[in-house]
């Protein structure tokens, strides 16, 4: 049970039987969902009632108090950059993220990042591992849009990390292709890891880290189609990789695309939505799962942006 504190959040554990004699960094990290790091600190500074080492064993009925202090500051300016909001309370809250907008700030992108507009969102940020910082828990590449979580509280972002480890996540992405398979669903189970050569890249490899994406077609066009696309795994770059490596490459993917240009055997207006892709066409569409504090299901479903649905309705006009 999680109390609020004054400033402070404090953590009251009972040890249960099923952690009867181990140690209680061990038990407390397993009880608490914190990190077994983050105790051990937590201990050291003197957060923890009733122990003085991490090393220390614990017997079934003894209670502990862990108070977690303020955050230490993250050091970036907050920014008031508007967000849309899918879904929030005090523990989560998840955003339908735009195109072209970065996650984390990075080389050539000091500013204007999501993390700079949470700050300023969420100005009274509890800590993740002791640091005043959002509780980023995966990512979306720049250009790529739709829903993705983000953690309020220390506990929901250490149970939010589990589950997505565990692929407890209803995560569910739409894709405009080109090409047109011959089949309706397809589990594509295939190793990625780094490109040998393009390091920024990444690649089909035997020998990279398992991904298994499921895709099934949503509507076919003549030589393009529109893919529901079920992860699995969460590797970089999983979908684009996927695709492109059977023959059903994104719209606008600069990266794992070969360079195309609707030519005069692709109706108007499909060709000039085509040609004036900004971005790879893949959107984030559904992210559901149980509320990492309170258990009930959350089930966020991510409109589609303006130039997605501009392509999607140039091409049931072109191929009515």
């Amino acid at each position: 049970m999680i109390e609020a504190s004054g400033d402070d959040h404090v953590l009251h554990i009972v040890i249960d039987a099923d952690h009867h004699g181990q140690r209680v960094d061990h038990a407390l990290a397993r009880l608490s969902d914190l990190s077994r790091s983050r105790i051990q600190k937590l201990i050291s500074d003197g957060c923890v009632t009733n122990v003085s080492s991490a090393s220390a064993h614990v017997h079934a009925g003894e209670a502990y108090a862990i108070t977690l202090p303020p955050a230490k500051a993250l050091g970036l300016q907050a920014e008031d950059i508007p967000l849309d909001i899918l879904y929030e309370d005090e523990h989560l809250l998840v955003i339908n993220k735009p195109a072209g907008m970065v996650v984390h700030p990075g080389a050539g992108h000091a500013n204007g990042t999501l993390v700079h507009a949470l700050l300023h969102h969420c100005p009274s940020l509890p800590g993740i591992n002791g640091v005043e910082r959002p509780g980023i828990i995966h990512r979306l590449d720049k250009d790529t849009s739709g829903s993705l979580a983000v953690a309020k509280s220390e506990v929901a972002h250490v149970r939010l990390v589990e589950m997505f480890s565990r692929h407890d996540i209803d995560r569910q992405y739409l894709a405009w292709c080109r090409g047109s398979p011959g089949w309706g669903r397809r589990r594509i189970d295939l190793a990625i890891g780094r490109h040998p050569r393009h390091r920024q890249k990444m690649h089909v490899l035997e020998r990279g880290k398992p991904a298994v994406t499921e895709a099934q077609v949503e509507r076919r066009y003549d030589g393009f189609c529109r893919l529901r696309l079920t992860l699995h795994t969460g590797r970089t770059h999983q979908i684009r990789v996927h695709l492109s490596h059977i023959g059903l490459p994104i719209i606008g993917d600069a990266v794992y695309a070969r360079r195309f240009k609707a030519g005069k055997h692709v109706p108007e207006p499909a060709a000039s939505a085509i040609n004036s892709m900004p971005r790879q066409a893949l959107h984030a569409e559904v992210l559901g799962f149980s509320h990492p504090v309170t258990g009930k299901q959350v089930r966020c479903i991510a409109p589609w942006p303006e130039d997605l649905l501009k392509l999607s309705e140039a091409f049931e006009a072109s191929y009515a």
